[in-house]
């Protein structure tokens, strides 16, 4: 029995890629050294024993990963028993069948260790680059969707749309090693998403980047509402949550070190969205506070902090996103430590005496 099938709690870390200024020196690494430092973060954190590693597309000279398969796949090289997952890819405007295969072909690859989470990205410029409008946003996700999860059923497919050609008996290659590959969708805040991921049946990561812990439960309700209803039985409805995360050896050795990379992050990100509002000291200790949802603090902060968000969701997984901001990699490593050796052994063990 492999280590991901002995863990009924399930945690990870993921990359979404950013290159930023460190704000600290004003240097900037390049893409390569970017790229190098996430499949390094990927091997240590499969060294150290933790089940999930993902990484999410962007179309932009600002993020190096626009194909999550191809980084996924060198990272699966690399790595003996790690889960490898997208985080997320743009499902509304891939080729689902082009998304499916290569997928598949990272499942062969890793030995049956491939996952997609699916979803509709923060930005929107991967719509006219392949070709997609905007106006079409909601519907592209649903087809797109309906062909993804019917490719994973199905060796031989037929299928008709609106948005690419039809599929006459098409035969749809590789198969993964799984006898299905797990799929999931993201989502933020809406509850329509919530209730999509339910009614087809799908895992649902929940993004969560700050605010009370509390406002997100009725997403989960509904959801597994949702869920229920069109049939499928509670086994199936997987939940995780995601968050950005960083873990000092104290709670105020944390929240010096992060603030000024957070707010840098914020700071870019804001910047990409024509804001260019800087985040204060202070708006970040109120983020960053006990009751939120931000996994900021000592090894047992971030323990109380998923525990109390367990007790809320039930959930059965949690990734962090531990490399914001211009981060040196010498701090991410440090928090793949932490959470490896600090923080994991102890949720495994509260939630199993839970149990």
């Amino acid at each position: 029995m492999s280590r991901n099938q002995q863990q009924n709690f399930e945690v990870g870390i993921y990359s979404l890629a950013d290159l930023g200024p460190d704000p600290l020196t004003g240097k900037m690494i390049g893409t390569k050294q970017r790229m190098d430092e996430i499949i390094q973060a990927a091997k240590l954190a499969d060294q150290a024993g933790l089940d999930v590693f993902g990484v999410g597309e962007h179309h932009r000279l600002d993020y190096v990963v626009s194909s999550p398969a191809v980084v996924l796949s060198a990272i699966g090289q690399v790595t003996n028993q790690i889960k490898l997952t997208s985080t997320t890819s743009v499902v509304s405007t891939l080729d689902p069948v082009r998304l499916f295969e290569d997928f598949a072909t990272l499942d062969v690859i890793s030995g049956g260790r491939a996952e997609i989470l699916a979803g509709r990205g923060a930005f929107i410029e991967s719509f006219p680059l392949f070709g997609y409008s905007t106006n079409d946003y909601n519907e592209l996700f649903e087809e797109h969707m309906d062909l993804l999860l019917k490719l994973n059923e199905q060796e031989v497919v037929s299928w008709n749309g609106s948005f690419r050609s039809s599929l006459n008996k098409a035969e749809i290659s590789p198969r993964p090693v799984q006898e299905k590959l797990p799929i999931w969708i993201g989502v933020g805040g809406t509850p329509e998403s919530a209730v999509r991921a339910g009614r087809l049946g799908v895992g649902m990561a929940l993004a969560i980047l700050g605010g009370k812990p509390e406002r997100f439960q009725p997403l989960v309700d509904i959801y597994r509402k949702a869920g229920l209803d069109a049939g499928h039985s509670i086994n199936e409805l997987n939940l995780g949550v995601t968050g950005h995360a960083y873990i000092g050896r104290t709670t105020e050795e944390a929240m010096d070190e992060f603030y000024p990379y957070y707010s840098n992050y914020w700071y870019y990100v804001n910047k990409q969205r024509g804001m260019g509002t800087k985040m204060s000291r202070s708006d970040f200790d109120h983020l960053a506070g006990p009751d939120t949802a931000l996994f900021v603090g000592s090894p047992d902060d971030i323990v109380e902090k998923v525990l109390y968000q367990h007790e809320l969701y039930g959930h059965t997984r949690f990734l962090a996103q531990v490399d914001i901001g211009g981060l040196p990699f010498e701090k991410v490593e440090r928090n793949i430590e932490l959470l490896a050796t600090e923080v994991v052994p102890k949720l495994r063990k509260y939630i199993k005496e839970k149990k």
